[in-house]
């Protein structure tokens, strides 16, 4: 069976557990735990297509047997120092890794996403995201309401007066393309925004029957998730403040003991890999 740093250089292209998190060695356990749930989001055996599936299965696993490791403080000690990890004790090769997961992150529900919705239209936060996004793109409206969350063709005469404000307290240039936007792409813009809430509108009603013939009431809110995650580059902070504020505490760090050995008197093997 192949080693976890075997598995990492496959999956990750790294033989070191903060290269696959992409967080540098000094980084806190919010910074840790933070990168885990950015990272395994994207490889969820739930939240990815059936055609990838088997793979991202096995990432998921990698991922979580890292986090394992650098959560514990005794055990990411040894590793920092040494190298050195449990490889086959029995509380991994036992873990069932999405158990894991959930253990760590309270599902996210449409309800969730709308409260905070309601604290973040007019927030500092909003602004940071706006100004980014005005920033990165010059005054592209397109690219702005791409990345802010929560935006629409009906949030423009909102978003237009915030930046204007920014502009004439010169906290960011001005740009023609804000300023003189041509009107055909105006037109564009809204043409496309009508389309995609008249999607919206179509998937919310196919989920309010699945619902009603006991479906998942999670996946509208899988819906929301997965068309946001495309901007996640641009606000990180709208999916930063959700985990910080419905990220359940992490639970104290204790090995578990399998209800089917918990009569052996034995001493599992514990086998060390030292990194690469």
């Amino acid at each position: 069976m192949a080693s976890l740093l075997d598995l990492c250089e496959q999956y990750f292209g790294a033989r070191n557990f903060y290269d696959v998190l992409k967080i540098p060695k000094t980084a806190n356990d919010k910074q840790v735990k933070k990168a885990y749930h950015k990272l395994s989001l994207l490889v969820h055996p739930d939240r990815v297509e059936e055609s990838i599936k088997v793979e991202a299965t096995e990432k998921f696993k990698v991922l979580g047997r890292i986090h394992s490791i650098l959560s514990d403080s005794e055990k990411r000690k040894i590793y920092d120092e040494s190298g050195q990890y449990d490889e086959e004790s029995e509380d991994v090769v036992m873990r069932n890794w999405a158990d894991y997961w959930r253990s760590l992150f309270k599902e996210i529900t449409v309800e969730d996403i709308n409260n905070y919705e309601k604290t973040y239209k007019g927030s500092e936060t909003e602004i940071k995201d706006l100004k980014r996004a005005y920033m990165d793109s010059k005054g592209d409206m397109d690219y702005i309401l791409e990345a802010v969350p929560f935006t629409n063709c009906d949030e423009e005469p909102r978003l237009h007066a915030i930046i204007e404000n920014l502009i004439e307290t010169g906290e960011v240039p001005e740009y023609k393309a804000f300023t003189n936007e041509n009107a055909k792409k105006k037109q564009r813009r809204k043409r496309k925004w009508a389309r995609e809430a008249a999607e919206a509108e179509r998937l919310e009603k196919m989920l309010k029957i699945e619902n009603e013939e006991n479906a998942a009431a999670n996946d509208l809110a899988l819906v929301i998730q997965n068309r946001n995650r495309a901007r996640a580059d641009q606000s990180e902070s709208f999916f930063d403040s959700l985990i910080d504020k419905y990220a359940k505490a992490e639970k104290s760090t204790r090995k578990k003991t399998s209800p089917t050995n918990a009569t052996k008197t034995t001493t599992p093997t514990r086998k060390t890999k030292k990194k690469a």
